[in-house]
């Protein structure tokens, strides 16, 4: 009986450390066919840096209005390193006559991606004038 209970509690110990080294990997399930189709756009809109495009890659935009009739854009961005990446992103927004559209949201904003990871990125314009978007992404360089 001690023996079975050390090798349930050996099993166990082993299956939680094999659990917690294990937890930069993610597992992800989708239909195969959607439901909602996407509206991609054909686009230079999307700017980064030189190193970061080396490791985080843009794989699409979709965009699209809300019912509100804002202009809303996802842009699904790739890890194509093993490790976690640090970036920020910034989105411009542009009037019907291509004018700056000046609003206090437009800030970088910090993100992590784990290893292989895809990522969406979601905004929504600020205002309803806002026709178009420029958005920008740059590399956080950590200071040790």
């Amino acid at each position: 009986m001690k023996i079975i209970s050390q090798s349930l509690f050996l099993v166990g110990f082993i299956a939680g450390i094999a659990m917690l080294s294990s937890c930069t990997t993610v597992n992800t399930v989708e239909r195969v066919t959607p439901v909602g189709t996407k509206q991609m756009v054909a686009d230079k809109r999307v700017i980064t840096d030189d190193t970061l495009k080396r490791k985080v890659s843009i794989v699409g935009v979709n965009e699209g209005i809300t019912p509100g009739g804002f202009l809303q854009v996802q842009i699904e961005v790739l890890n194509q390193k093993n490790s976690m990446q640090d970036f920020s992103y910034r989105f411009e927004w542009f009037d019907m006559n291509g004018m700056l559209v000046n609003t206090p949201t437009s800030v970088w904003i910090p993100r992590q991606i784990e290893g292989q990871e895809t990522l969406t990125i979601t905004a929504v314009a600020p205002t309803t004038t806002a026709k178009d978007f420029r958005v920008k992404f740059i590399e956080n360089v950590r200071k040790n």
